[in-house]
């Protein structure tokens, strides 16, 4: 009886001997909710924005309700990066100053506490929602935002079968090759007007492949009515032959779904590693400008934007400790204020670094460093 008395209680011992401090189970519970509802407050304007914008499909084209609706929720995790730091900072803002305002901090600090000690725990919750941030940012947004731009096109043709937009590029990072469409059925598997471009060591091609028609089968493309043209280094075409069927890999053994969608020419549909090709394609390429540096500001950004949400915790705990004695309404002041400080300076070294005039790596980590330093020294100034 004794035994089956110890086995009871031992997964609450196993609990209570691996439970977090008082402090910090006590620190995490008020922020918890005040970032739950700055997350949902941000993602219900970004997605009243979107629908009043879209709206005019319904009035005067009219496009299905559910439809816009559809293209409105799916489009709603593009706000991930900014979303969860301006909740990491409303929560901060609002717990820590909540403190502040009943003395709970005050009293901490008397009792020995040190503040850099009580600031752990908040940014120890700004560097997970980081994690949380990026991986959402990496594996959910560009899936959603591509089926969101899918549903676009539906509303805008008012079609049943998707249409694709006609005429783009794609090239294989991994083997040079570059695809280029000039038109794909509304069935969207059949392409028409297919040329592939293999690349010489020497020159700038020394192979093309222009088909009639195409259709994908896995990750094989098959050509149906080539003509195969080869060429020798100087660029003099040296052969030439028709040829009823040629199959060839998709770039990164793509699926049809996956080469026909917009996350090959959409930054937003991309991970950091298809970005990545992406930008090593066009520097091999000798390609720059303002199109490279916008992928590569996109690039840094998928890093750098979900790391606003330590940067945020960081800048926040100093005034939240300094102004958090005058009530929640300055609190949620101050979070647009910082809020719309960072988005300035992002937007004026994104501008930067589009042009060329700065690093495009170092435009989108500029905004974290001037507020993580300025977060930095107010802190250690709370501490003295």
């Amino acid at each position: 009886m004794a035994t089956l008395t110890l086995r009871r209680f031992l997964p609450y011992a196993h609990f209570r001997e691996h439970a977090l401090p008082i402090l910090d189970a006590y620190l995490l519970r008020e922020m918890v909710w005040p970032f739950l509802g700055g997350f949902f407050a941000f993602f219900i304007f970004w997605a009243l924005n979107i629908f009043i914008l879209s709206a005019d499909y319904i009035v005067n084209e009219h496009a299905p309700f559910f439809l816009v609706v559809r293209f409105v929720v799916l489009r709603v995790p593009q706000s991930i990066p900014m979303a969860f730091p301006f909740a990491a900072l409303v929560a901060s803002l609002l717990a820590v100053g909540r403190l502040m305002g009943d003395n709970e901090i005050t009293a901490m600090r008397t009792s020995g506490i040190h503040i850099l000690r009580i600031a752990a725990t908040p940014l120890a919750f700004g560097f997970a929602m980081f994690l949380l941030a990026y991986a959402m940012n990496e594996w959910v947004a560009p899936a959603s935002v591509d089926l969101s731009t899918r549903t676009f096109y539906q509303m805008v043709y008012h079609t049943d079968a998707l249409p694709f937009e006609t005429q783009f590029f794609r090239r294989d990072a991994d083997t040079g090759n570059t695809f280029f469409v000039t038109q794909v059925s509304p069935d969207a598997k059949t392409m028409y007007g297919v040329q592939i471009f293999k690349p010489a060591r020497d020159g700038p091609w020394n192979e093309t492949l222009q088909a009639r028609s195409a259709v994908v089968k896995g990750s094989t493309l098959v050509l149906k009515d080539v003509i195969d043209t080869r060429f020798n280094a100087q660029g003099y075409v040296v052969g030439q032959q028709h040829v009823s069927s040629v199959s060839i890999g998709l770039p990164l053994q793509e699926t049809a779904a996956q080469f026909l969608s917009s996350s090959g020419t959409d930054p937003w549909t991309m991970s950091s590693k298809q970005l990545a090709l992406q930008v090593r394609s066009l520097q091999e390429q000798g390609i720059g400008g303002t199109a490279l540096g916008n992928l590569q500001i996109t690039l840094a950004n998928k890093l750098a934007w979900p790391f606003a949400c330590f940067i945020a915790v960081l800048i926040s705990l100093p005034l939240a400790i300094r102004f958090g004695r005058r009530g929640r309404m300055l609190g949620i002041a101050l979070s647009i204020i910082a809020f719309f400080v960072y988005f300035v300076l992002t937007s004026t070294a994104s501008a930067f670094g589009r042009n060329g005039a700065m690093n495009p790596y170092l435009a989108a980590w500029l905004p974290n460093v001037v507020m993580g330093l300025a977060g930095g020294a107010l802190l250690w100034l709370e501490e003295r």
